[in-house]
């Protein structure tokens, strides 16, 4: 028995990948046409319904391709895309580099379609919580992958226990249904919650194990009193009905009780619920539609090949040759244009890394969801 989990070796040293690429590599040695090429990566489609995505997996993509002399441009990681937009350039010989796309690709597919789905999620939220409780529908080698593009996404916080040791987020979370079932009875696990765990972590409730939610969440206040923080509400779907139904007797019976108590939900969310419960939810729990997303397509491919000591314009059919910058306004208002072209606004692809070295600061985790957040919040004032 073993896992099934490529190494990091494997992954660096570019056998994590289809066998063709392999293959290419060696055919384009072999036969003397190891060119220097210009292989950009893009999104030619998105998701049904999606306008656009949030480009995320640099860092992760610029470690793999560190020692390779090659030199990269790119967006900054975060940065909201759109459709035939370039993201990403790599620039060397088809041999320092071409084995590893099948890792670049699925680096920057996987962490782009979760922090897109994560900061669709926050979107609908609007300025109420939520947390990524998502790392039970993932392979646990994965696990900081995706605590880390969630978010970057936006999400407010992450529950995975690794996060602190790779991302340096506190690892937030409540109690599971576990707990109760192993006391017996809510009130008892809730007091055993109480006495066993510091003062730091939220005393947040469980309250849909075994009773109605109502009366639950109503002696989870008298039994932790000042301490209780909230409740959460995980109900599962054979019993849920109208959870805005539930949650607004929840909500009527603590405070016809004098009571202002947090409310957290969970359990099946996507954007549609979320948006539909946020007058009267204080935090949402979000876990598979973030986890699996559907998949924001990016792709790669060459747009340049040097001919002698001239770059030409060179792709397959149904991709736009040619080396490109995107340039952005305000509003979003963008434009592609070949590289060296004067556009309106801002460039947005610099140069990150040179003959396999990084040659630009890369931004915290933090930062790169502020990031993210400010675009958000511009893209919701430019739609309005």
């Amino acid at each position: 028995m073993r896992l099934y989990v490529a190494s990091e070796e494997d992954i660096l040293s570019g056998n994590a990948t289809d066998i063709y690429f392999k293959r290419t590599v060696e055919v384009v040695k072999k036969s003397g046409k190891d060119k220097k090429v210009r292989m950009e990566f893009h999104a030619y489609s998105l998701p049904k319904g999606y306008e656009w995505g949030v480009f995320a997996g640099l860092e992760e993509a610029l470690y793999v391709l560190r020692g390779r002399d090659v030199t990269v441009y790119s967006l900054p990681e975060g940065t909201l895309f759109f459709r035939k937009e370039p993201i990403m350039v790599i620039e060397g010989k088809y041999s320092e580099f071409g084995e590893l796309e099948t890792a670049l690709l699925g680096i920057i597919r996987h962490s782009t379609s979760i922090a897109t789905k994560a900061a669709r999620i926050k979107l609908a939220a609007g300025d109420k919580k939520v947390l990524f409780f998502g790392l039970r529908a993932l392979h646990p080698a994965i696990q900081p992958v995706a605590d880390r593009a969630a978010f970057i996404g936006g999400v407010d916080g992450v529950a995975g226990a690794l996060s602190e040791k790779f991302l340096g987020l506190k690892p937030q979370g409540t109690m599971p249904h576990a707990l109760i079932v192993i006391f017996g009875d809510e009130e008892s696990a809730w007091k055993a919650f109480d006495e066993a765990l510091p003062e730091e972590v939220p005393r947040i409730a469980l309250v849909d194990t075994f009773c109605d939610e109502r009366e639950s969440a109503l002696k989870a206040a008298r039994v932790l009193k000042e301490k209780l923080k909230g409740v959460r509400l995980d109900t599962p779907s054979s019993r849920r009905g109208n959870m805005r139904a539930i949650v607004e007797e929840v909500k009527w019976t603590l405070r016809l009780h004098g009571l202002e108590v947090p409310i957290i939900v969970s359990g099946g969310l996507d954007e549609e619920k979320v948006e539909e419960l946020r007058d009267l939810v204080d935090a949402f729990g979000v876990g598979t539609s973030i986890a699996f997303p559907p998949s924001v397509d990016v792709s790669a491919d060459i747009v340049e090949v040097l001919e002698g000591d001239k770059w030409v314009p060179r792709s397959k059919r149904g991709k736009l040759p040619g080396f490109k910058q995107l340039f952005r306004d305000r509003c979003f208002k963008d434009e592609v244009l070949p590289w060296g072209s004067e556009g309106k606004g801002t460039p947005l692809l610099t140069k990150v890394m040179e003959g396999g070295e990084v040659v630009t600061k890369l931004p915290k985790i933090t930062e790169i969801r502020d990031y993210v957040l400010r675009q958000l919040e511009e893209l919701k004032t430019c739609r309005a």
